[in-house]
């Protein structure tokens, strides 16, 4: 028997659609974009409102509010965003592939994306930690 993430995105239920995010956090790191190559370079700054241990936002539900910026992963976006790390489960689904063993809809454990390495804990630094002008300093190339 299919999963029920194996079904199509659009046919998902919010509460499925929120499912999917394995609580990596690499979505909230920081990104810039080089100016003549249109290439996004990941960096190791998380957004303000991320719980640097759970890696999950702090205020979720009014996140838009707070940070303009913030995104609403959509199906259609899922498939368009290619800068989303190959690790994410929506992008995956995007793409035709299954979620990652260490998932929680798999593992069946809500940290074994951490335990995986997969998660932003222990590696990222908050932007209120920082000096945005420095921002350039944290480029990563752990991403992908």
């Amino acid at each position: 028997m299919d999963a029920w993430w194996d079904q199509p995105m659009e046919k998902m239920t919010r509460e499925q659609w929120e499912a999917l995010c394995d609580g990596c956090a690499r979505c909230c790191l920081f990104k810039l974009e080089d100016e003549d190559s249109g290439e996004i370079h990941f960096t190791s700054v998380v957004c303000k409102l991320l719980d640097l241990e759970t890696c999950r936002c702090t205020r979720y539900a009014n996140r838009h509010e707070l940070v303009p910026t913030c995104l609403v992963v959509t199906p259609q976006l899922s498939r368009e965003l290619k800068w989303m790390p190959s690790t994410c489960a929506y992008r995956r689904l995007a793409e035709g592939k299954g979620l990652d063993w260490w998932h929680p809809l798999v593992s069946g454990n809500p940290n074994s994306v951490h335990k995986a390495g997969v998660s932003v804990r222990e590696i990222a630094v908050s932007e209120e930690e920082i000096n945005p002008d420095d921002l350039e300093d944290y480029v990563v190339d752990w991403i992908d």
